[in-house]
């Protein structure tokens, strides 16, 4: 064999031999399904990533035609040989799109068909590369669900203003919560600029710009300040403004959430409202205990001075001794709001002591009506005690003083503010326990009174008719209170007040207050 001969017989070894390595190459592959079809379609070759993705051995698929690889509906719409003939006419073709396995399962797959031809043009057959996009798919799937539903999520939280702005601040995203927050329709506001948002004096200062500084250097900016609604309203707002950056760190814009919290600023100022009022009642209440204290000594000392000059005088000079009654009578008044102011203060500080024993209600009901018989004759007030024949004796675990000081206080507001009528009082058993009604033929009370009366410091009638400082009913309920008793104010249909006082005749000690 000549020279030539043998030159051409290398070659050939050479075409050969490469064209073994790429068929080993295209063999060993495992990721993609690389395989050649006839130009009717059918399967000519199939590598190891062809049977790893769609589940034949070559045995099983080799001259089955291509559209087992297909589901139905694409099969029964020609797509097969759309594809084909789509290569044949621009040299290749390419899609992503469903495919089946041998078991009927489905894959998202990226095909790509290249027509095959001779060295004289004419066609050969197909490559078919296929390539198994199915965990991709469902990444890019559920990262467009996590952002529809963080969109859906942010578009309808009505309680927060969340949206974005540029990278000058201008609006470009805009919630459900901002525009019910601040006002504006999406319309309205998409484009504009922030600064909508602020007064006209940090506007005038340049504030806005100075947040969107620090959020882009600190990569946050947050505060709580005054913000402007559409209608040029002000709310009290909680800001935080996030700087927004690309993978790159390139600052593209901003994301702001803002919420109202006016109410909780309001009732915030509402509580330190109220704590410096406490405050002050608490001062008052330390003063009238100091006052009380220090008023109850002189006055008890005054009271025996008056008692002992009225002794000496009453046989020798009657007149003096006449005026000396009525300071006595001055001064015991005294000695009563001295008592009822330190009572307030006693109650105000938890300090009002009830000393419990077993006492008849009825004996402290007459030797009340017995303290004040004189003071109720000169009022022209008779005064009339029914006791119920199943009430004969009403006894009790209560402290007979502060219920004596409950029944003295009924009676004597009956003499101040029912002068010239009858009081009558009722002393009687019902449902387990004892009830005292203390009535008067007066003009009675206003409806919106019939509670209030039982305030500190509330009164029935001004003081420029009445004297006294509106405790006693305040006092009275609070005893009451503390026998685990009750006390109301009604009015009589026949005309005047009834004060109706509940004791339990049964149970545990008076507490103490």
């Amino acid at each position: 064999m000549g020279d030539r001969g043998q030159a051409a017989r290398r070659a050939l070894e050479g075409v050969l031999a490469a064209e073994d390595r790429s068929q080993m190459l295209i063999s060993s592959i495992k990721d993609y399904a690389i395989f050649m079809l006839s130009p009717d379609g059918n399967v000519e070759s199939w590598n190891t990533g062809a049977q790893r993705i769609k589940g034949y051995t070559s045995d099983e698929i080799i001259g089955k035609h291509f559209s087992i690889f297909y589901p139905p509906e694409d099969v029964a719409s020609g797509k097969c040989e759309a594809e084909l003939l789509g290569a044949e006419a621009d040299g290749r073709f390419e899609d992503e799109g469903w495919r089946l396995r041998k078991d009927g399962s489905r894959f998202w797959a990226n095909v790509v068909i290249t027509a095959v031809r001779d060295g004289y043009g004419e066609l050969v057959g197909f490559a078919k590369v296929t390539r198994d996009l199915t965990e991709r798919r469902s990444a890019e799937e559920a990262l467009r669900m996590s952002e529809s539903r963080l969109r859906m999520l942010v578009g309808s939280v009505k309680d927060y203003a969340i949206f974005t702005l540029d990278r000058d601040g201008n609006v470009t995203t805009w919630n459900v919560g901002a525009e019910r927050i601040k006002g504006y329709t999406a319309a309205e506001i998409m484009g504009q600029s922030f600064t909508y948002f602020y007064t006209a004096e940090d506007v005038a200062s340049g504030k806005p710009q100075r947040e969107l500084e620090i959020a882009a250097n600190e990569g946050r900016f947050e505060e709580e300040d005054w913000r402007v609604r559409k209608d040029g309203s002000k709310f009290w707002a909680s800001i935080v403004v996030s700087a927004m950056r690309d993978e790159t760190g390139h600052l593209i814009g901003y994301a702001k959430i803002t919420r109202d919290l006016t109410e909780r600023r309001m009732a915030e100022k509402e509580r330190a409202r109220l704590v410096q009022a406490q405050e002050t009642i608490r001062l008052r209440d330390e003063f009238l205990s100091i006052a009380s204290h220090e008023l109850r000594t002189p006055l008890t000392a005054i009271r025996l001075e008056l008692s002992a000059l009225a002794r000496r005088l009453a046989d020798t000079d009657t007149r003096t001794a006449a005026k000396l009654a009525r300071l006595n009578r001055g001064s015991d008044r005294l000695v009563s709001l001295v008592e009822a102011l330190l009572d307030v203060s006693r109650i105000s500080t938890g300090q009002l002591v009830l000393t419990a024993e077993r006492v008849d209600l009825v004996k402290i009901v007459h030797d009340a009506v017995d303290q004040l018989r004189e003071a109720a004759r000169r009022a022209n007030c008779p005064i009339t005690v029914t006791i119920a024949d199943d009430a004969t004796q009403l006894v009790g675990t209560w402290d007979p003083l502060r219920l004596g000081q409950v029944i003295t206080n009924l009676i004597g507001n009956a003499i101040k503010y029912a002068a010239s009528a009858p009081i009558d009082i009722t002393v009687r058993r019902e449902d387990g326990n004892a009830v005292m009604v203390v009535d008067d033929h007066g003009r009675g009370l206003a409806p919106g009174d019939l509670d209030r009366i039982f305030g500190r410091f509330e009164r029935a009638a001004p003081s420029t008719h009445f004297g006294g400082l509106g405790l006693g009913l305040y006092v009275a309920r609070q005893i009451i209170n503390g026998h685990d008793g009750t006390i109301r104010a009604t009015n009589r249909a026949s005309g005047g007040a009834s004060f109706v006082v509940t004791l339990p005749l049964a149970g545990e000690s008076p507490k103490t207050s």
